[in-house]
């Protein structure tokens, strides 16, 4: 069924931005789709800002976005760019905008990307929905984040496998996820896979507490541990720990940095159903003529955050998994 009316806005462009996030295109797909059916015609801005300034800009068409839901990455590509952040640059993105005659603009990214976004329309009036794609669940006004789900799924996945090896050898494992500043990767995974502990930076880490933890369970008979750690905690990390450990309990250890294996591969189911109703949703609020906004999900709705209320701080991890993360295995 084709919708009536668009409020002026004729043609959309989107564009991805910053860290890739699996179930980005199936966002794509669905913003290419919905505005197919709205009459409005899309352009693929391909690597982010950079891209918009080159002018690497091209039609989106229904055949074009087909057979890409399964995908990980992104088809646009992304990047981040210098010369967007100044003034200068921004103005330039704009007039390229308008020689394209684009009448609203989709951002796929993160809080940086937002920001920039955000000042794009502040300074030259260009309409904005912003899609948060990020695995690490850190945004304001949302309580999830497009590739989340797919990067713990990855993550659990590698702690299992871990925990085999780690029986086997008796070793101590300190397992290093990603989440920037933010420990909902690590929460989420930690609790799912039976982690003896999670640090995250929300949280001091006391290595007191740690090693005698560790401690006990050993003198309670447990073969091995699996210790999860969030990147960028104030402890310095996984091998920071790690070694801190080993200076106070002297037992044999192995570090495993999961990095960036965690933003690829292909998307959970949650994560299309989410980057599909994300991205309908970008392409309605256009459609309606409002500008502004950063789609979301709260309490398991799909929902409008004002889009400077978007990047103002950062989302806290729900700490409640940690205390029961610690209390499943006391």
């Amino acid at each position: 069924m084709r919708h009536n009316g668009h409020n002026g806005v004729k043609k959309i462009a989107v564009l991805s931005s910053g860290g890739d996030a699996p179930g980005t295109n199936a966002c794509i797909r669905a913003i290419v789709r919905v505005a197919a059916e709205r009459g409005m015609h899309v352009l693929g801005i391909t690597h982010g800002y950079t891209g918009l300034l080159n002018g690497e800009i091209a039609p989106l068409t229904r055949r074009a976005v087909g057979n890409i839901i399964q995908r990980g990455g992104t088809i646009l590509g992304t990047s981040r760019s210098k010369e967007f952040a100044t003034p200068e640059g921004r103005a330039k993105a704009a007039s390229i905008l308008l020689d394209n005659k684009v009448d609203g603009l989709i951002v796929l990214g993160g809080d940086g990307s937002f920001r920039g976004a955000a000042a794009l329309s502040r300074e030259h009036g260009i309409r904005i929905i912003a899609v948060p794609t990020t695995i690490d669940n850190d945004m304001p006004g949302t309580e999830y984040t497009l590739g989340f789900d797919t990067a713990v799924n990855v993550a659990l996945e590698a702690i299992d496998r871990i925990r085999d090896t780690a029986e086997a050898h008796e070793r101590i494992f300190f397992v290093e996820v990603m989440g920037n500043v933010c420990g909902a990767i690590a929460l989420e995974v930690g609790v799912a896979g039976g982690a003896d502990d999670v640090l995250v930076p929300e949280v001091t880490t006391d290595i007191d507490f740690l090693c005698d933890h560790l401690d006990k369970g050993f003198h309670h008979g447990r073969r091995s541990s699996i210790i999860v750690v969030a990147e960028n905690g104030e402890a310095g990390g996984a091998f920071a720990i790690a070694h801190q450990v080993w200076q106070r309990l002297r037992r044999d250890y192995r570090v495993c940095v999961l990095g960036h294996i965690q933003r690829g591969g292909a998307p959970s189911a949650r994560d299309r159903v989410t980057g599909s109703k994300f991205g309908a949703l970008a392409v309605d609020t256009l459609a309606e003529g409002k500008s502004g906004f950063m789609v979301g999900e709260l309490d398991g709705k799909t929902c409008l955050t004002p889009l400077e209320q978007a990047f103002d701080g950062r989302r806290q991890a729900d700490q409640s998994l940690l205390e029961l993360a610690r209390r499943l295995t006391r």
